[in-house]
């Protein structure tokens, strides 16, 4: 039988701290430090993006920004990384991927809306679009979708969603590269965010399950340390 959600929280805390013990006190404090920055109140979802140049320079500006989540759609190309882009951003994000059903696009929205979410596609064309400036964040969590660096968003995506945002355009060109588009929203929104009243950060328990995850991905081998962990647990008994 498994344990009840309390205990297995509990369990990681005693598994974090030790844990901790074999990286350096700088790193813990950056990883607890980056935690209270960190948001999923803002998520960002990514349709068909098959440049890895752009898929990367995404992941790198969620990182950076505090954004923990990106959610990935493969209809019909794969989401490659590429690492001297992406300087390790994708290990410290939690990616979920969308792929072999038939339309992956509605399983994302489907998934995304029974966990609160609002879909938000990025459309310039869109005419009830809003313009960035003038988003309400206070209307609740808002999954932010971008399209392919050719086409846009798919119909379906634009068709499905809640509501549409946009970048005001005061030039010649008619759009953005996709990873400058998606950098100008999440920085204007963010820096909004974490002025607003508006309760963003990431709950307790999902601090400790990304701080565990963080701890295993900087350390060597990290399961022969949990495996000697358990056996003192068990010793104790």
């Amino acid at each position: 039988m498994d344990a009840p959600p309390f205990l297995m929280h509990m369990l990681e805390r005693e598994l974090i701290e030790y844990l901790e013990n074999f990286v350096s006190a700088r790193r813990v404090k950056l990883f607890d430090k980056v935690l209270s920055d960190r948001t999923k109140y803002i998520t960002v979802v990514l349709e068909d993006i098959f440049q890895p140049h752009n898929a990367s320079a995404v992941l790198r500006t969620c990182d950076c920004l505090g954004i923990q989540e990106v959610n990935i759609i493969e209809n019909r190309n794969e989401y490659n990384v590429n690492p001297d882009v992406a300087l390790g951003s994708d290990k410290w994000l939690t990616l979920v991927k969308y792929r072999g059903k038939g339309n992956n696009t509605y399983e994302a929205y489907k998934n995304l809306r029974s966990r609160g979410y609002r879909i938000v596609a990025t459309s310039l064309h869109e005419r009830k679009a809003v313009s960035l400036d003038k988003f309400d964040l206070g209307k609740g969590p808002a999954a932010l979708v971008f399209g392919t660096e050719m086409h846009g968003l798919s119909k379906q995506a634009i068709e499905w969603a809640d509501e549409y945002l946009k970048i005001p355009m005061y030039g010649f060109t008619e759009s953005y590269n996709i990873s400058v588009s998606a950098a100008i929203i999440i920085y204007e929104l963010l820096a909004k965010l974490r002025k607003s009243g508006l309760s963003w950060h990431l709950k307790e328990e999902d601090k400790t399950a990304l701080k565990l995850n963080w701890l295993r991905n900087t350390i060597k081998k990290p399961e022969l340390l949990e495996k000697k962990f358990m056996l003192m647990k068990n010793s104790r008994k």
